[in-house]
């Protein structure tokens, strides 16, 4: 089979852990672990969140002058080979030495009069407490919400339209290649109005699960996997009455409204892959990633699946 997983970035830098990179190391060592067994058997793509990340980058350039200070779609680029580096090494220490590992920088295409400019969601960097996230916003014109307890920094998050390397993504994986790409949701380029066909970057960071979703389609892969920290995709979730789905239609699971700022994005993506291409997309722990890929655990949406059936 043709496998996308897309790694959530908390599953690299889990919340509330300090943001190093032994830290980092050791978390994605324990998900190239879970990765080996399916590289060993399939054609693999890895895709990856990268929020933690870029924010600490930008906590870094914000000790630089305002116009010093390099933009998000540089720090995206940055961190998609940070990441990218740990993924193939780690990896590498487990397959065997003949397989080709390949990170590729993916710049993905936006528009730039995406409603997503004008209201941003997309959380990145640690978490504040608000006395702390209201002097930032004060000294740096940073937009901070609510992240659950704590407050974090929101940046612009428009649609992807288009992966600008699609081809060679497709050209390794024929040959044999386990290809780690549009990390943090690619980094955001758009064809600057007026000239032409001139690329430059975007002051942004996409979502990771709807540019994972896209590049999932096009490679017209059999199964998606978004994998994050929780075991499913559970129903009133933090109640007596939360229950785990185990395999959901699209239209079973669109019924029930999940979090925008968490399982909400993947369940979006999940089932816009199962309706537009047939086959199944997946939600699940990273640790379960090869009993996900058997259909034992995580939950699994897929068109012709009748309704919603529970672990």
């Amino acid at each position: 089979m043709r496998i996308v997983i897309a790694l959530g970035g908390n599953a690299l830098l889990k919340r509330g852990e300090p943001m190093t990179a032994e830290v980092q190391r050791r978390n994605i060592e324990t998900a190239a672990r879970a990765m080996a067994p399916i590289a060993s058997e399939h054609q693999l793509v890895i895709s990856h969140g990268n929020g933690p990340q870029v924010g600490l980058l930008a906590l870094q350039g914000a000790a630089y002058k305002a116009d010093e200070a390099y933009p998000l779609d540089v720090l995206g680029a940055e961190t998609e080979g940070m990441i990218g580096y740990m993924i193939e090494q780690e990896l590498g220490n487990l397959l065997p030495f003949e397989v080709p590992f390949a990170t590729l920088l993916t710049m993905v295409e936006v528009d730039g009069n995406d409603p997503g400019f004008k209201d941003p969601t997309k959380f990145v960097g640690p978490v504040y407490e608000q006395a702390e996230a209201d002097r930032i916003k004060a000294e740096k014109g940073w937009v901070f919400k609510l992240d659950g307890a704590k407050w974090r920094r929101v940046v612009p998050s428009p649609l992807p339209k288009r992966i600008f390397e699609i081809r060679p993504i497709r050209w390794l994986l024929d040959h044999g290649t386990v290809v780690i790409c549009a990390g943090g949701g690619g980094i955001p380029t758009m064809y600057e109005p007026g000239k032409d066909r001139k690329l430059v970057g975007v002051e942004a960071v996409i979502d990771k699960d709807l540019c994972s979703e896209l590049l999932a389609r096009e490679l017209e892969a059999d199964l998606f996997v978004m994998a994050t920290d929780a075991d499913a995709v559970f129903i009133s979730w933090g109640t007596p009455e939360a229950k785990a789905i185990h395999r959901a239609s699209p239209e079973a699971i669109s019924a029930h409204k999940f979090p925008a700022g968490s399982m909400g994005p993947k369940v979006d993506a999940a089932c816009h892959f199962a309706r537009t291409t047939g086959r199944t997309a997946a939600i699940g722990a990273l640790a379960d990633i090869a009993a996900i890929v058997r259909g034992e655990k995580g939950t699994l949406i897929r068109s012709d699946f009748q309704g919603m059936t529970w672990h």
